[in-house]
């Protein structure tokens, strides 16, 4: 069914005004017409992507394996004194979750829908 800019203006007001207003844009890079090329590109969400402190802290289930966690990386100097005492801190207080929510098994995976 084909209608003119008008009619359509007529009927359909508000969307009329949302198309010509040129907000709320997406621009489309590129297009797939096969699915499995298209989801291993959108997969490299992670790409290059190295994970920090808080990220191993939010895979533990206790406070003692945050703790091993902040020890090492603090031993390796991944991280500093000062910063591993401030985490230290935040674990005592408020405890593992304080970090954020757990992450899961295969976290990054689903994430980037693979």
């Amino acid at each position: 069914m084909e209608i003119d800019k008008r009619t359509f203006r007529k009927m359909f007001p508000h969307l009329a005004a949302e198309l010509e207003g040129g907000e709320h844009k997406v621009s489309i890079a590129s297009l797939r017409s096969d699915v499995e090329v298209g989801e291993k590109a959108a997969s490299k969400l992670f790409e290059g992507y190295n994970p920090d402190v808080i990220d191993f802290l939010r895979r533990c289930d206790t406070k003692e394996q945050a703790e091993e966690i902040i020890s090492y990386l603090e031993s390796r100097g991944e991280i500093s004194e000062e910063y591993a005492s401030r985490l230290r801190r935040q674990l005592k207080k408020k405890g593992v979750r304080s970090f954020g929510p757990k992450k899961e098994d295969d976290y990054y995976l689903k994430k980037a829908k693979f």
